[in-house]
């Protein structure tokens, strides 16, 4: 290739030798855990790697129909063609170079809370939940409610879900990287099972996403003399006791007043140490919240996902109509959605972030 082209696509052929250098590495390492970190870059890369060797394909024919062209004035429309082509392919490779939220490969806390609207917001919200255990199924994923407050009529006042990825071989792939886009205020347009008059009604559920900090992790360091520790018998519906042993645990965070609520294990100490890797989870969100606040670069889907006051959505039932407020999406769908097929819902954010991110806005 000439040395205009190297110049172009200098960091796709950067892109081209470091996947390389990945396959070497992976052959010669035996840590599990480096050879799973590898495969990700190596996935991560691969897309923009294939691209480019598309590129390199249509620039040789069209220095070949360029050259005919000389002899035959109908190869010109060949050209033209192949430059179209070449023209796309550059707009795919810039997508595709462009970094990945590194925390897209990660899992998932999701915390989900009635708002606005007494018993009908909790049924919304328990509709939510059932929403994002539906979803979760259709990708596979492994679920774990850590924590639920039902109500009487079946509703939830608030409920803490993880949502773990079992095989996830690309960045893409990840619990974080389809779920980054939930955070927010959730707003639903129905007639309650409690209004006698038929009269619509407008309640809110709040959503709160964060990824899940691994438990070999060193991202966040909690001090023990900064937690405040409390057990209690835990509770199903209607608050009765399901134990007769205090297994259940409050954790409290002194400096942040942050706490975090586990009943959903078989022991204290279980419920001690999945608290603590919530606890963990939720500083190391805030911790990047401030930093991109101070940064002033608040476009980010995963700063976007920590603000609870952002109403994102609305779930019109009468009109069976979804509508995204963010990216524009409209659909009336919405009784296939709450049956967890919403990752048309979820694609619109990624493109919306993706076109936002290499316009530079």
């Amino acid at each position: 290739m000439t040395k205009s082209f190297e110049s172009k696509y200098r960091t796709a052929i950067k892109a081209e030798k470091e996947y390389g250098e990945i396959e070497g590495k992976m052959s010669e390492t035996s840590d599990t855990r480096e050879i799973k970190k590898l495969a990700m870059r190596h996935s991560e890369l691969q897309g923009a790697v294939e691209c480019l060797q598309s590129i390199k394909s249509l620039y040789l024919d069209l220095e070949a129909a360029q050259e005919l062209a000389k002899e035959d004035p109908g190869f010109e429309e060949e050209a033209r063609s192949l430059e179209e082509e070449i023209s796309k392919k550059d707009a795919e490779l810039k997508r595709l170079l462009h970094p990945r939220d590194p925390d897209d490969s990660k899992n998932v806390i999701m915390e989900i809370k009635a708002g606005t609207g007494g018993e009908e917001a909790a049924l919304f919200a328990a509709d939510l939940m059932r929403m994002y255990l539906r979803y979760a199924q259709l990708k596979d994923w492994q679920v774990q409610i850590q924590s639920q407050s039902p109500t009487q009529l079946g509703g939830i006042k608030d409920a803490q879900i993880a949502f773990r990825a079992k095989n996830v071989t690309s960045p893409s792939q990840g619990v974080w990287a389809n779920l980054k886009y939930e955070g927010g205020v959730h707003r639903v347009q129905r007639v309650p099972v409690t209004e006698s008059q038929g009269r619509i009604q407008t309640s809110a559920a709040g959503v709160l996403v964060f990824p899940e900090v691994e438990e070999d992790s060193d991202e966040i360091e909690v001090d023990p003399k900064d937690l405040k520790i409390d057990t209690f018998m835990s509770s199903g519906p209607g608050g009765q006791s399901v134990n007769t042993t205090y297994s259940a645990v409050r954790m409290t965070h002194i400096p942040t007043g942050i706490v975090v609520n586990m009943q959903d294990e078989k022991s204290q100490i279980q419920n001690r140490a999945a608290a603590l890797r919530v606890l963990k989870s939720r500083l190391l969100a805030l911790k990047k919240e401030e930093e991109a606040a101070k940064a002033a670069d608040m476009r980010h889907s995963q700063v976007r996902s920590l603000d609870r006051s952002e109403r994102i959505r609305t779930y019109n039932f009468p009109e069976n109509r979804i509508v995204d407020h963010r990216t524009g999406y409209k659909a009336y769908d919405l009784d296939q959605v709450m049956e967890g097929h919403l990752q048309s819902v979820i694609d619109s954010g990624i493109r919306m972030d993706e076109e936002s991110e290499i316009s530079g806005e």
